[in-house]
């Protein structure tokens, strides 16, 4: 399968991914959602700051083409967002209903293609190079026929699937952790009776999306109460991660991270403060 997205990279630069057009930039419309779509830039600005990266040392990504994306997606899908009414349901900003779909592709969708495509690109660096980091993408909600909740591709379903289909003998058991505050709805259907897929997901019961149909594709369930704390949290996730391993086997570990467990942040509801958050991400 030829695509675009497995790029090569210097032996300078880091298997940190990231562009600039990850950002929503959108009028100012994308301030109507409580999710930051400009965050990936702060990320990437604090991290030149402190001196570990820089627009040298950092990996840029393609864009995902619709051929990558028909990998996982349908195209009835696909064609589906060439409507506004279809993306502001996804987006969760109805005002996009009023705006032509041209700019919602230039304004929204591209930048979304842009970290897709930087997903899919994390999982070849982190075979060459045993890590990788997107500071993008994530979009967990998403699954091969249906958006939502500020996803619109399913980009770590792809991720799973570019690797089999690119790496069969070296990748075959994939397992998935999800620390975000949300239920990873998305993915887990996509996976649902996949049993090379082993899905570890942590996340507050009481907030969207409530997919009953998807937590049945969930090996290792850890549904948290609101307004959790340090210490339970980290035990939990702790506890659970290491009685994954004793259950799967995995050739390759993909670690979605969620900055919504954070106590203050009005989406996710929990109260992990920043300590153990920045704890967990050198598990």
């Amino acid at each position: 399968m030829e695509t675009n997205l497995y790029i090569n990279i210097k032996e300078t630069q880091w298997p940190i991914v990231y562009r600039p057009e990850y950002n929503v930039r959108f009028f100012g419309l994308e301030k109507l959602h409580p999710f930051d779509a400009g965050k990936w830039g702060k990320v990437f600005q604090h991290l030149k700051k402190a001196g570990l990266i820089d627009e040298d040392t950092v990996t840029k990504p393609n864009e995902a083409s619709k051929e990558d994306l028909l990998v996982v997606h349908t195209k009835k899908y696909l064609r589906s967002l060439q409507y506004s009414l279809n993306v502001a349901r996804i987006a969760e900003v109805p005002p996009l209903v009023l705006v032509p779909n041209c700019l919602v592709q230039s304004g929204y969708l591209k930048p979304m293609r842009f970290q897709t495509g930087g997903t899919i690109l994390s999982g070849k660096l982190a075979v060459e190079r045993g890590w990788a980091i997107n500071i993008g993408g994530g979009f967990h909600h998403c699954r091969s026929d249906l958006g939502g909740g500020f996803c619109p591709y399913a980009d770590i379903t792809l991720l799973v699937q570019f690797l089999f289909i690119h790496y069969p003998l070296s990748v075959q058991n994939v397992m998935i952790i999800d620390l975000d505050a949300h239920q990873g709805n998305g993915y887990e259907r996509d996976f649902k009776d996949n049993r090379n897929v082993y899905i570890m997901d942590v996340y507050n019961r009481n907030i969207y999306p409530f997919d009953r149909v998807a937590k049945n594709a969930i090996n290792r369930r850890v549904e948290l109460q609101s307004r959790t704390r340090d210490e339970e949290y980290l035990n939990k996730v702790e506890k659970n991660i290491n009685e994954a391993l004793n259950e799967f086997l995995p050739d390759f570990v993909i670690y979605n991270a969620g900055t919504d467990i954070l106590e203050g942040d009005s989406l996710g509801c929990l109260c992990v403060s920043p300590q153990v958050r920045n704890f967990l991400s050198q598990m």
